[in-house]
């Protein structure tokens, strides 16, 4: 016999083999298992701060957090004072500012200058305390925008100074 016969003659009978071993091998089972349905270590009854910081505003500030997966109720809750000039100076209606919290499609709309819209906004006030329930992470993480503008806005807007301190209860 001609020496590649016996090649293939060797070949088939390994695959023969490899075949006979692996028919008694039980099938690994298929997952049909949820993503939201896994189990994972829940943030329930933490806390995270999300910002605590005074900083200069003259036309947009924005600061990301994240809400991890599997947060049913995330609370954001805290306080943000503005002054005119600088810090603890006159805190008045020539301090007002905007405030706004965007999820992550509202946010690339408004960096994009696109028209959009705000899970919460609080419009020309100085000194106001923020309490608002965000929507459930299920599965996944969410991130959200802290957005303080200045309401005068343009290249001639005058800077405000804000002092922020705000945190997320799960």
């Amino acid at each position: 016999m001609p020496r590649h016969k016996h090649l293939i003659a060797l070949l088939g009978a390994l695959l023969l083999l490899d075949l006979a071993c692996t028919k008694d091998e039980p099938a690994e089972p298929v997952s049909t298992i949820e993503p939201s349905e896994r189990v994972v270590p829940s943030p329930v009854g933490t806390s995270q701060t999300v910002l605590e910081k005074t900083f200069a505003l003259k036309d947009t500030a924005t600061f990301p957090f994240e809400i991890p997966a599997h947060a049913a109720m995330p609370h954001l809750h805290g306080i943000f004072e503005s002054f005119a000039g600088q810090a603890h100076g006159a805190s008045d209606d020539t301090a007002n500012i905007d405030f706004l919290i965007m999820n992550q499609s509202q946010q690339d709309d408004f960096a994009n200058n696109r028209p959009s819209e705000a899970l919460f906004t609080v419009e020309a006030s100085h000194n106001q305390s923020v309490n608002f329930d965000l929507p459930a992470s299920l599965d996944r993480p969410a991130k959200y925008y802290l957005v303080f503008r200045n309401t005068e806005g343009g290249k001639r807007s005058k800077v405000r100074v804000v002092e922020a301190n705000f945190h997320v209860d799960f």
